[in-house]
């Protein structure tokens, strides 16, 4: 990286607004490797805000991180000096607190600490914003308080700080996996749990692979029963606090309750007559009995997501609940 001494008291650049701030700070408190996250934020600040000098994408690229995080860092608290009316004086605690929260998720090197060495003023920030911003937003706000810990974030259904990452293959798994934890008294935003659909087996494999390198937190993997393959290319890289757990009969839909699918079809057809036969065929799987299903009753096409959305609206109780999702929960607590 380039070492380029220019005089920061110098610098050009136009504010920028309280919307195209709250995206910068939304990117950086998402759940994402720091060093990716902090550099293309402060790039992206650097691109469009910066008028003299003025940086072409390769010089930004070839930035030391402290310059960086310099040039950044004056942008964003001028530009909320702007906006703020009141004094609010920072006193680096949310600055000190994110460091250490960044540090104890992610491996790092000395040279990407230096992007977390940053001076911008949080507290001047969470004092523009209400509620209505995404929970990392949220959680940021609940960072800023003299009281702050992460098990009265977690009391509050904040998600933040995330504690465990659980990557599964699809769709279905991430709409309906909290819903049934949830049931189970696991709730995942009040447990700090970070639900990741890789979509499908070889992408699961994939991102273990650059999680197991980057994250210190536990990881489980959610594989369907014809993931043998992609289980034992896992295995060698899992370390002592990881699992896998690979679904016993079939794929994730295979272990909804008959009763439940069923209901959800009802719900899903309303203004057909058609509904399910008694005795309905499932041995082939259950997306397979539902692709079978809407296609020959003249419905609309199945698709998985959409369905997943129906047996959210149609789950009531412990009884909507399967044996293996109660084991799946139970495994995911042991972590």
């Amino acid at each position: 990286m380039k070492t380029i001494d220019i005089n920061l008291n110098n610098i050009k650049f136009k504010q920028l607004s309280l919307d195209r701030l709250i995206i910068s700070f939304d990117r950086l408190t998402r759940f994402k490797n720091f060093e990716d996250k902090y550099t293309r934020v402060f790039k992206d600040i650097l691109s469009e805000a910066l008028i003299s000098p003025k940086y072409k994408k390769t010089d930004l690229d070839n930035l030391n991180y402290s310059l960086l995080t310099k040039i950044a860092e004056i942008i964003i608290n001028e530009s909320l000096d702007g906006i703020c009316c009141r004094d609010k004086q920072n006193n680096y605690v949310i600055n000190e607190r994110l460091k250490a929260y960044e540090t104890s998720l992610f491996t790092s090197t000395g040279e990407a600490l230096k992007l977390l060495d940053n001076k911008i003023n949080y507290s001047k920030f969470i004092c523009l914003i209400d509620n209505n911003v995404p929970i990392n937003l949220k959680w940021l706000k609940e960072v800023g308080l003299s009281d702050y810990s992460p098990g009265k974030a977690h009391s509050k259904s904040l998600k933040f700080p995330i504690t465990k990452v659980v990557i599964c293959e699809g769709i279905t798994e991430e709409i309906l996996l909290p819903v049934f934890a949830d049931i189970l008294n696991y709730n995942f935003d009040k447990n700090g749990i970070q639900l990741i659909s890789a979509g499908g087996k070889n992408q699961v494999v994939k991102l273990f692979y650059k999680f197991a390198e980057q994250l210190k937190i536990p990881i489980f993997v959610l594989l369907d029963s014809d993931a043998e393959q992609n289980a034992i290319e896992i295995e060698p890289k899992l370390r002592k606090h990881d699992k896998i757990y690979r679904i016993e009969s079939g794929e994730f839909e295979d272990i909804l309750p008959k009763k439940l699918v069923e209901k959800s079809i009802k719900s899903s057809i309303k203004n057909i007559s058609l509904s399910p036969e008694k005795g309905s065929d499932y041995s082939e799987g259950t997306v397979h009995y539902l692709e079978e299903f809407y296609r020959t009753r003249g419905a609309h096409e199945f698709k998985k997501a959409e369905f997943a959305h129906i047996v959210k609206e149609n789950i009531t109780g412990i009884t909507d609940v399967s044996d293996e999702f109660i084991k799946i929960i139970n495994e995911l607590k042991s972590l």
